[in-house]
């Protein structure tokens, strides 16, 4: 699998599987960290970020024959996206290192100049998708009508959700109301006592994934070609649905699971 994701897309694929090695080391790493910071161990963000990023960059990797005979398009959208992830994670990483928060971190000029690195990596990365959106191939093959539908909307998605991330820098934290930190679910670490702007954030996110694999699905079953394409549509609409809900939810101040 790994190999075939790696043909897909040499650089993309390649730097998806560093990624998943570093998530190995960072989970390996974590418990032997004592520090706290806002509340949790300073290591969960980069450990979440690198399986986040990792799982990002495969999916990208798979789609890039998408774009057709675009070598020179392939090679500086696959470049831009790996660039801007490792600028983000050697940020989130070498912050925790530190034992100091990333995001939202103006308390320094060396951390204000830090986070605003990786607001412009993110801004650009997003960028690099909706280029890569509008560059897709336009044919759609009876056979292969749910997955590329799937794809387009699923990317589609995912640029919506990435622009959520404004919102919470905006907001100058994910929480709402009051400052970052306290109850969190699990890993996520999503608020237990207030609202949490990163729920519909993630929701949007991996809509990438999601919405490509119904139609593949789909494709696989047979079905009939019009209900595969309205299927997916409707999913997709119903996924928007799923992040206003949460996004509405959050600027009430209500938790998605309250504890």
């Amino acid at each position: 699998m790994l190999r075939l994701l790696i043909a897909r897309d040499r650089l993309v694929g390649s730097t998806a599987v560093a990624f998943l090695v570093l998530f190995v080391v960072l989970a390996v790493i974590a418990p032997f960290d004592t520090r706290l910071v806002t509340g949790i161990n300073p290591w969960i963000k980069p450990v979440k970020f690198a399986i986040s990023i990792a799982i990002f960059l495969a999916t990208i990797a798979w789609f890039m024959p998408e774009l057709g005979e675009r070598p020179r398009a392939r090679r500086w959208l696959g470049l831009t996206m790996v660039v801007m992830m490792v600028i983000e994670i050697v940020a989130i990483t070498g912050q925790a290192a530190r034992g100091t928060t990333s995001h939202f971190n103006e308390s320094s000029p060396v951390n204000a100049i830090i986070f605003g690195i990786m607001g412009a990596a993110i801004t650009i990365n997003t960028l690099a998708v909706a280029v890569m959106l509008a560059l897709l191939r336009r044919e759609t093959p009876s056979e292969r009508l749910g997955y590329l539908w799937g794809m387009r909307l699923g990317m589609a998605v995912f640029v919506v959700g990435s622009l959520l991330g404004w919102m919470i820098v905006t907001n100058r934290g994910h929480s709402v109301p009051g400052p970052d930190g306290g109850p969190g679910l699990f890993f996520l670490n999503w608020a237990l006592d207030r609202g949490d702007l990163r729920v519909a954030h993630f929701i949007g996110l991996h809509a990438l994934q999601a919405l490509p694999l119904l139609g593949f699905l789909l494709d696989r079953r047979h079905t009939a070609p019009a209900l595969r394409t309205r299927t997916v549509s409707a999913v997709a609409v119903v996924w928007l649905g799923a992040m206003a809900m949460t996004l509405v939810l959050a600027l009430r101040g209500r938790p998605l699971m309250p504890w």
